[in-house]
């Protein structure tokens, strides 16, 4: 394979703190490469260096393919840019752009009856110029490229500045969709977008025909388009095969066998030690005995010292094979922190925590009237004890807007949302607003019911606080270190119910895996809105899929069994009818699982023999 980007021993300080150092690695063409590392670990700021935003303080970089033909998608854009979403599209395609820009005031100029005849002369050339470069074809595949990232034309003329996070990336990737640059780098390009959209830069990306190097914290999108992950380390980086998955697995067998070599090496250790810890005996028994000055004890000294000058030579081999074993140590694999989970959702005796019945809701036009379509029309919802709801589907479809009903931010137009009074509500807000910015991390966890500092000290080392952290305020915190304090919270918090709005926007892959822990071992009920696919599989039990154009739909199983399920047949009004009634029927048994087992024995017997029932219903209508 070409080779376009060799970097050799790149180092880069920040405030007088090394963030990395001896980072060596080449990019070859036609690679997927994910650049994969904690948050701070500086996958940014090697990004940005390799495009010489800045030098790094060592090392050395050899670009190969020019950076002319290089691409690049930011996390952060400038929000104040006068451009519209159109403009700023077609202003990423370089020179072509600028042709346009000139052609277009000329018309202006012309259009006005007041061009002059030099104007009219560059009004042709300019003309001219435009075809050659294949303008009104370009102009179409921008349009082209703005639908497929579902930007809508009523959001052409709309201020860059004013798109939200979600548009913003899509625009970004629109823009380098058409000028399909020969290497893209990409960082965090999965940011608020919605499943179609994900689907769609997947596609994309595992078909590009350049080389792509881009920052992700989405497993699954590093699964599907991955070639290799570089893990970027403070110490240096090392390359993996394949995706995510592959990337576990190939650290799992590393660890594996770094501790069979550790357990060998201690073993050799302490066989060493205690050889050389003999011989030491045996000198000090000869020194003992030669400071004797009776006739026994000197044939005995004589004797220790004929035994120590014979193993002189021996136990200097140990001490030299000791010193080596030191020098080329291996060290102990780390471990990663387990969190202890003890945690406790109060009593509750009652199967159904959240009723919605009948519930209407439509946000007000700008005229103050109510728009013609609602987001929900006569929606109903029940969330039972062990249930894990996944609110799933695209941008703008009411998820967010469904929780705020759920939690009170929000009133119905119409319809009942019953909380059981039992039933303890905690939400996590995407804004992270609910955080107490004054206090210390230490603080608001011992603010909690029942919370040492002892069991807080020990949780937020499993949360990746280290010992001194815990002493910053939260409103010092990046958005990342905010979250984990916000979960914490919830966890802690004795609530019943966790209502959770994208959870894990601002986590990078070692603290998500840690939540989708917390998650599984939480004893209450929990409904949450995600586009983090790994999350979603692993957590939830029944899905709500939410989307403008139809009504909603629930799913009672997993996003596995959801995504096996043939969707290409179309039910007619006989097979919907039985398809209604089975999910009816699973619902239902779902809540006779759910109840507290009976005191007496009959009662006990009508339960099972009333799930039996279920059982038998749901079993022949899967054979029908």
């Amino acid at each position: 394979m070409t080779m376009i980007l060799s970097v050799k021993d790149l180092m880069k300080e920040w405030n007088g703190t090394v963030l990395f150092e001896n980072i060596s690695f080449e990019v070859s063409r036609g690679e997927r490469l994910a650049l994969y590392g904690r948050n701070g670990s500086g996958k940014t700021t090697l990004l940005e260096g390799l495009l010489g935003k800045f030098s790094f303080d060592n090392g050395r970089i050899h670009r190969i393919l020019p950076q002319e033909e290089w691409g690049w998608m930011e996390q952060q854009v400038d929000r104040g840019s006068s451009l519209t979403l159109l403009e700023y599209v077609q202003s990423r395609s370089g020179d072509i752009y600028g042709v346009k820009r000139e052609l277009e005031l000329l018309q202006i100029e012309m259009g006005s009856g007041c061009a002059s005849e030099t104007s009219m002369e560059r009004y042709g050339f300019i003309y001219e110029q435009y075809m050659q470069l294949g303008g009104y074809d370009w102009e179409v595949k921008v349009e082209k490229r703005l639908f497929q990232m579902n930007l809508a034309p009523e959001l052409w003329q709309l201020k860059f500045g004013q798109l939200s996070g979600g548009q913003k990336t899509r625009a970004q990737l629109a823009a380098l969709m058409v000028r399909e640059p020969k290497f893209v780098l990409l960082d965090e390009p999965t940011n608020h977008l919605d499943t179609e959209s994900l689907n769609w830069l997947e596609q994309w990306v595992s078909s590009y025909d350049g080389t792509i190097l881009y920052v992700s914290h989405d497993r699954t999108f590093m699964d599907r388009t991955a070639t290799s992950i570089l893990e970027l380390q403070p110490d240096g980086c090392r390359r993996y095969a394949g995706g995510y998955r592959d990337y576990r697995e190939q650290k799992e067998l590393e660890r594996r066998t770094q501790m069979t070599l550790y357990k060998k090496q201690e073993q050799e250790r302490q066989a060493l030690e205690q050889s050389i810890r003999r011989y030491q005996e045996w000198f000090h028994q000869a020194h003992r005995a030669a400071r004797a000055d009776h006739l026994d004890v000197a044939i005995t000294a004589s004797y220790y010292k004929a035994k120590a000058k014979k193993n002189i030579s021996r136990y200097h081999a140990k001490q030299k094979e000791l010193e080596r074993l030191e020098r080329d140590r291996v060290e102990k694999p780390h471990e990663a922190k387990v969190l202890q989970m003890n945690l406790r959702d109060g009593a509750f005796a009652a199967s159904t925590l959240l009723r919605m019945n009948d519930v209407r809701f439509g946000y007000e036009d700008a005229a103050g009237e109510r728009r013609s379509v609602w987001l929900f029309n006569q929606f109903n919802l029940q969330i039972e004890r062990g249930d894990r709801v996944g609110v799933l589907g695209p941008n703008g479809s009411g998820k967010s807007t469904l929780l705020k009903l759920i939690t009170g931010q929000l009133a119905t137009s119409s319809g009942i949302v019953t909380l059981h009074p039992q039933a303890s509500i905690g939400y996590f807000a995407q804004e992270l607003n609910n955080l107490e910015e004054s206090q210390t991390i230490l603080d608001s966890l011992l603010g909690l019911p029942n919370m040492t500092e002892s069991h807080a000290r020990t949780i937020l080392g499993c949360f990746l606080f280290s010992r001194e952290e815990v002493y910053k305020k939260i409103g010092d915190l990046s958005m990342g270190e905010k979250c984990r304090v916000a979960f914490l919270k919830l966890f802690f918090g004795e609530s019943n119910l966790l209502i959770l709005d994208e959870p894990t926007n601002y986590l990078d892959i070692d603290t998500r895996e840690v939540v989708e822990e917390a998650l599984c071992a939480y004893p209450g009920a929990l409904m949450i809105v995600t586009h983090d696919r790994y999350l979603a599989r692993k957590v939830c039990n029944r899905l709500l899929l939410l989307d403008r154009q139809k009504e909603p739909e629930w799913f009672p199983g997993t996003v596995d069994e959801y995504e096996s399920k043939d969707r290409s047949h179309r039910l007619d009004a006989e097979e919907q009818r039985m398809e209604n009634e089975r999910e009816r029927l699973e619902l239902e048994l779902a809540f006779l699982m759910g109840r507290e087992e009976p005191n007496s024995l009959e009662e006990r017997n009508e339960l099972m023999a009333a799930i039996s029932e279920i059982r038998r219903q749901i079993d022949k209508l899967s054979e029908l």
